[in-house]
């Protein structure tokens, strides 16, 4: 069975990231872990499932894509100030969630889900990153077809689930999407959470 639209994949991969002597290993799916996926869902980089198309059980891959291919380029403009106000709850700041370096999942004025890393936490403002942690990289995927099969209709069901950010990629908390799990680093939040690939 080769990989085509609604087909169950399951892959190991090791994804480095950047060119040349630079590459830098960001995350590995093993047998024991693999990223798993209904492939034509949308729930990958458009890119990511271009390469494996067609694929087949031990099928092996090697291949690259561009930032434009994968989460664009860095964008300056994508680092905002926002009103300290606004992470506050009875003008008390919550530090378990809002410190420097964690993501948070957020709310757009057009109810868009998307997630914003705490640059920089200010008296009045707290400084906020909104491009994807991988924005302006390029990435190197190697790995293997370790399954393909047919998707069950409980698994197609559960794409369209209700599920905190609709990615299930989260550690556990509600709408907690920013993990860097194999799922977000694919591109397999989708785009509704804002760490998926479009």
């Amino acid at each position: 069975m080769k990989i085509s639209t609604n087909k169950f994949v399951s892959l190991s991969y090791d994804l480095n990231v950047g060119e040349g002597e630079e590459r830098e290993l960001m995350e590995r799916a093993t047998d024991e872990t693999p990223l798993e996926f209904i492939f034509g869902t949308n729930s990958m980089l458009e890119a990511f499932e271009k390469n494996l198309d067609g694929m087949a059980e031990g099928d092996a891959f090697d291949f690259v894509l561009t930032p434009d291919e994968a989460y664009g380029e860095y964008d300056d403009d994508a680092i905002v100030d926002l009103p300290r106000n606004i992470f506050e709850q009875d003008g008390v700041l919550n530090e378990e969630v809002i410190f420097e370096g964690n993501t948070v999942p957020m709310m757009d004025t057009n109810g868009n889900r998307l997630n914003g890393s705490v640059v920089e936490v200010k008296e009045d403002v707290i400084k906020m990153d909104f491009n994807h942690p991988l924005a302006g990289e390029t990435l190197n995927f190697s790995g293997k077809v370790l399954v393909v099969r047919e998707s069950t209709p409980e698994e197609i069901a559960a794409l369209f689930a209700p599920q905190g950010c609709g990615c299930g990629c989260g550690d556990g908390e509600e709408d907690s999407c920013g993990c860097g799990s194999e799922k977000e680093m694919a591109g397999g939040c989708g785009s509704g959470c804002g760490c998926g690939g479009h």
